[in-house]
């Protein structure tokens, strides 16, 4: 199945893909680093799947209902047609988020008499393993779960899993993990599907968007909300595992973790969008993980609930999406250095000190949190890590760790001026140090460009960043340099590869956030046309329902990578923002 036949449904909680063949292909219940219940994407013969779809296997068009993340799967056969409406609830009840680890599927007749199969066929995670069944009289339990899981349904018992059946009126189906339901199904499908509804709608309507790009910032909006885990405020990369970054490329890496760095561009884009509650949350996850290290040796990333159990196992009995294994669980990045996360933590939460709209949590812990940060990173800069792109050969000097070591003390000082005036001189030494040593050891005196390491002669696109956090600025000639550089070493089919080779070798798509950095850059040093025409590209890829995983092959427009993929998210939003006119301008 193809990445652009996916659509995602979820609610902070869970989440799940369901393909236009009208199957759940991927799920984790009951969140999103459990072991999977339903994964044909990952194995067509034996994963598990929740199939809603008309007899003869008619292909469905997918789109969302507008302004939500309700999916609405449309089938016409020669018998007649049908939707199925599949989504997670969430909306405010008692006061309280409610979002439980459940999928809500509605069969709705259209045309004529459709004929409709069911099969919900789970799978023991890992293992494969198929569940024992138990039925009610309006219910199927599957055993051997860690918690209950029952599907409740008003479709007779009789056709699920079995032979097609008439779908003469409107049908309901609710797959549960844990508590199952226990009222009338109807009306609380029904009441669900009106809440959920209306809560996305609420959403979206406290969006700021831009003039420009309006369907494409709403759409990666909501999105991206669905990779913010609400329980503890975490935000992982992606949802998936394993698919790889082309065809046989053994790139296949599990995002389903909270990486430091992703939430703080995630958490950038929130801001733009006017939404900050995701930065609250996230200040009790980071301020949970830091307490655990009180020498801040902070992991790039941890699991949802924090923890640090990311052992990278590969599953040989599993062939992967397409069949272009190896599967992977946990990711052995976990173990890296990796500098630039100290930078990124001081600027999540430098608007917490800078902006008077969020001073109630400018608590004497945060601001010593934030200190303690930006002392770690004045103390790093320069050294040999990993990097952002989490080399696994030899490590050098990363000049985009040393890059966000520098915004980390820049901003620090900055807070410093109206939080701890005593400490500003220190932190403004630091910075001028470490902006003074990546000028003199990360420029390639030649040709006046940013490298990537000290000392070296390749680029990379997080160069961009150095123009997008003004470590240069924009009437720097080395800001178009370093522009114009990445762009032509980097560039393939119109979008930008990440660098050129590693220890896989040479990447064969483009990593989809750094055509957006590009964008961004070129908004900064007043390069606006260059900028919009690039966003214009983004009608080039084959995504119907707006969803962008992490990479792209420029030559079809198809997608690969880990599907949806935060960052690239978070890169529309940040790139339509800056490439677009202000309100202002245009009313």
């Amino acid at each position: 199945m193809a990445l652009d036949q996916l659509g995602l449904i979820g609610n902070c909680q869970c989440s799940a893909l369901v393909n236009s063949h009208g199957s759940v292909v991927w799920s984790c219940l009951p969140r999103f680093d459990s072991e999977p219940i339903f994964s044909t994407l990952l194995d067509a013969e034996g994963g598990g799947h929740f199939t809603v779809a008309p007899e003869d296997g008619t292909l469905g068009v997918q789109r969302y209902l507008e302004n939500t993340n309700i999916l609405e799967t449309r089938f016409t056969s020669a018998t007649g047609s049908f939707r199925v409406l599949d989504f997670c609830p969430r909306f405010t009840l008692f006061e309280r988020s409610f979002r439980p680890s459940k999928i809500v599927r509605i069969v709705e007749p259209l045309s004529g008499t459709p004929r409709v199969v069911i099969h919900c066929d789970p799978r023991h995670g890992w293992s494969k393993g198929v569940p024992r069944q138990e039925q009610g009289s309006n219910h199927v339990s599957y055993l051997g779960f860690g918690s209950e899981v029952r599907l409740t349904t008003d479709v007779p018992l009789a056709y699920i899993n079995a032979r097609a059946f008439a779908l003469t009126e409107r049908r309901h189906l609710v797959l549960a993990w844990g508590e199952p339901i226990q009222e009338a199904l109807a009306p609380i499908c029904e009441r669900f599907l009106r809440e959920t509804t209306h809560y996305w709608h609420q959403w979206v309507k406290h969006c700021d968007v831009p003039p420009m790009y309006q369907e494409k910032v709403i759409r990666s909006a909501l999105a991206l909300k669905l990779h913010c885990f609400e329980d503890t405020g975490a935000i992982v990369a992606a949802l998936t595992t394993s698919i790889p970054e082309s065809p046989g490329s053994g790139r296949n890496w599990d995002y389903r973790y909270c990486w430091l760095r992703d939430s703080y561009y995630a958490l950038g884009a929130f801001g733009l969008l006017g939404h900050f509650e995701e930065r609250e949350k996230f200040l009790q996850f980071l301020l949970n993980v830091a307490s655990a290290s009180p020498g801040l040796d902070l992991a790039p990333l941890y699991r949802i609930d924090g923890g640090v159990d990311l052992e990278e196992a590969v599953l040989a009995e599993w062939p992967g999406y397409k069949s272009n294994g190896p599967v992977r669980v946990g990711n052995a990045a976990a173990l890296h250095l990796q500098h630039d996360v100290f930078g990124e933590m001081v600027l999540a939460l430098a608007p917490i000190f800078l902006d008077k709209r969020f001073s109630d949590q400018a608590t004497p812990a945060t601001l010593d949190l934030v200190e303690r940060l930006a002392r770690k990173a004045a103390a790093v800069a320069g050294q040999p890590d990993a990097g952002i792109w989490e080399y696994r050969s030899e490590w050098r000097p990363q000049t985009f760790s040393s890059l966000m070591c520098w915004a980390a003390v820049d901003r620090m000082a900055m807070i410093a001026k109206i939080h701890k005036p005593e400490a500003e001189a220190e932190f403004r030494a630091h910075a001028t140090r470490i902006r003074d040593e990546i000028l003199a050891r990360a420029v390639d005196p030649a040709r006046g460009t940013l490298v990537e390491s000290y000392g070296g002669t390749e680029v990379d696109a997080a160069l961009l960043q150095a123009i997008t956090l003004r470590l240069v600025t924009a009437d720097d000639p080395r800001s178009h340099v370093t522009i114009d550089t990445v762009r032509q070493q980097l560039e393939h089919g119109g979008w930008l590869r990440r660098y050129r080779s590693d220890e896989f070798g040479q990447a064969d798509v483009a990593f989809v956030i750094c055509t957006f950095w590009l964008i961004e850059a070129l908004a900064k040093v007043g390069r606006q046309d260059e900028a919009r025409a690039m966003m214009a590209q983004l009608d080039q890829v084959k995504s119907p329902l707006g969803l962008l995983a992490e990479d792209l092959d420029p030559s079809t427009g198809a997608m690969w990578g880990n599907f949806p993929q935060a960052y690239s998210h978070v890169g529309v939003i940040h790139a339509a923002f800056a490439a677009s006119p202000l309100w202002w301008e245009v009313l």
